[in-house]
């Protein structure tokens, strides 16, 4: 739950209010073929594509695939962050 002075508020406004997010399976990001793993951009959690189950496997992620938040940041900042969420193809 988000509380007024939310630790997870780093600056983002900057770079994702207004963004369009899609809900997908995490994936490696095409431009970088050693990437193995992102960071939720708000709490930290790590997305990967390794075989640990304390690891997210899904979120929501900029078009691009740059930027990934996980399920609670999402739920808990979207209003704020006024993202518009695209289906999958």
């Amino acid at each position: 739950m988000k509380e007024k002075d939310d630790w997870r508020l780093q600056g983002q406004e900057r770079y994702l209010t207004g963004s369009t997010l899609i809900h997908r399976k995490y994936r490696q990001n095409p431009n970088n073929p050693n990437w193995d793993h992102d960071h939720c951009e708000f709490c930290g959690e790590t997305f990967s594509l390794l075989d640990d189950p304390e690891h997210l496997k899904e979120g929501y992620a900029t078009e691009d695939d740059y930027r990934w938040i996980c399920s609670t940041c999402f739920n808990d900042f979207k209003e704020d962050f006024k993202w518009r969420i695209k289906e999958e193809k």
